[in-house]
């Protein structure tokens, strides 16, 4: 604990350390969730098991929000983040050694998912709350452009490294990479200084962990334009959420379980995300941050979903994941500068939790929904030869995973519709200006 205690580089340095942490860590993890996705679906040949595999891993993120961002408040977010990136190690470590000893099942990864999700849930909130204490807000949106950048990066090596070496060292091999690669996350992460608010003691000493937990809800429902951004998030979740759990399956299932297409395509994602999140870094978005937000969901959602749903090979597919990762950084950075320009940052690990719970509770409700209709409607009804089949197969095509791809034309014209739709309330397309920068509201009460 002395350690965690004593100073080291802050601001943008010490963030750009943490950061350089975060991408080797996001590469493992890519990794050990290409090559088990991978097995899981050569094992049951179903799209439901792969989207109960992301369904356990995603639900606990969603319940344990409100906690961790009370949590996160009052202790050291520094050993908040810490304690994440060592619970998902014993999560592969534990899969590894059932992995070894020949025991590992499906319903292992259900549990191993469940166990990381849980910690992860202290993650975002514990991060973006950092954000805020180490460096100046106008730096906020260049770096959650860095945090994409750096997912979309570790999106591209992750599926080309995975395809590759699953051949040569095999799933063990893998989750030891996965292993590897948290230590130097964790190790970048005690050798820098992490600002903690001054107001987060004296909340803690006012108030109960239930009052802290509950503390989220009332201020985001208090805000009509908060609590409009999330209502948008959360239809936007879950509308992407109804096709993305289901791009594994479809390309696997048009291509006849091809490794290296599914590689390919998910490496489109990460050039795609990177070419976003550097535009982001050092754009920084547009001075209406919401138009980044709105915008970027309905650009994401006909030139990336839609068009994901009508390819039938790997050019249309690679131009849809990169059109669509390409927006998720800007739509996603321009919504994280809202918050951290808006919450004072003692603030902001609650809110921030209880945000992520409103935007993300409709995709576990999602993968629930998407896998048993890719299974038992949508695949089925594309193989009927009925009207409504030949219609669509105009669109998409036939054949195993032309259902899927309908799944993802609809995923793709519904987000167009939130983001667009969205301007046509006030509260949302008006929040740049509707709520003060908190900087501002406090030099205003002084």
């Amino acid at each position: 604990m002395t350690s965690m205690r004593r100073r080291g580089p802050t601001g943008f340095t010490g963030f750009t350390i943490v950061w350089a942490g975060q991408f080797f860590s996001l590469l493992g993890t890519g990794m050990t969730q290409f090559a088990i996705t991978v097995w899981a679906y050569e094992l049951t040949g179903t799209a439901t098991a792969l989207a109960f595999v992301g369904f356990f891993g995603f639900a606990p993120i969603v319940l344990f929000s409100p906690l961790a961002g009370a949590i996160v408040d009052r202790v050291s977010r520094k050993v908040v983040m810490a304690a994440s990136d060592i619970a998902a190690g014993l999560s592969t470590a534990t899969l590894l050694i059932l992995h070894v000893t020949g025991h590992l099942q499906l319903w292992h990864l259900f549990a191993t998912g469940f166990l990381a999700g849980a910690f992860g849930s202290f993650q975002f909130p514990a991060y973006s709350a950092a954000i805020s204490t180490m460096m100046d807000k106008k730096h906020y949106a260049r770096a959650s452009g860095m945090l994409g950048l750096a997912e979309s990066a570790s999106g591209i090596i992750a599926p080309m490294l995975a395809g590759g070496l699953l051949l040569l060292i095999g799933l063990r091999g893998i989750f030891l990479l996965d292993l590897a690669a948290l230590a130097i996350a964790i190790g970048a992460l005690l050798i820098v200084y992490i600002p903690e608010p001054e107001r987060s003691r004296q909340t803690e000493a006012k108030s109960s962990l239930w009052q802290d937990c509950l503390f989220g809800f009332r201020y985001i429902f208090a805000s009509p334009s908060l609590l409009g951004l999330q209502l948008v998030f959360l239809a936007i979740n879950f509308v992407s959420s109804f096709g993305f759990i289901v791009l594994a399956p479809m390309v696997l299932a048009r291509t006849g379980t091809d490794m290296l297409a599914l590689g390919a395509v998910q490496m489109a994602l990460g050039v795609g995300g990177v070419a976003g999140g550097a535009l982001m870094a050092a754009w920084g978005g547009f001075k209406r941050r919401v138009h980044g937000v709105l915008l970027g969901m309905a650009f994401g959602g006909l030139f990336g979903l839609a068009v994901l749903g009508v390819g039938r090979g790997l050019v249309v597919w690679w131009i849809g994941a990169f059109a669509v990762s390409f927006a998720i950084p800007i739509l996603t950075g321009s919504n994280q500068a809202i918050w951290q320009t808006k919450i004072l940052p003692a603030l902001q690990g609650r809110v921030f939790a209880t945000r992520r719970m409103i935007a993300q509770i409709s995709g576990p409700i999602a993968m629930l929904i998407a896998g048993p209709l890719a299974d038992r409607v949508f695949e089925p009804l594309m193989q009927s030869g009925s009207r409504t089949a030949n219609a669509f197969s105009h669109l998409v095509g036939s054949g195993p995973g032309a259902g899927m791809g309908l799944m993802f034309v609809f995923a793709g014209l519904l987000s167009m519709a939130v983001g667009l739709g969205s301007y046509a309330f006030p509260a949302i397309r008006n929040v740049d200006t509707l709520i003060p920068d908190h900087d501002a509201a406090a030099e205003a009460a002084e």
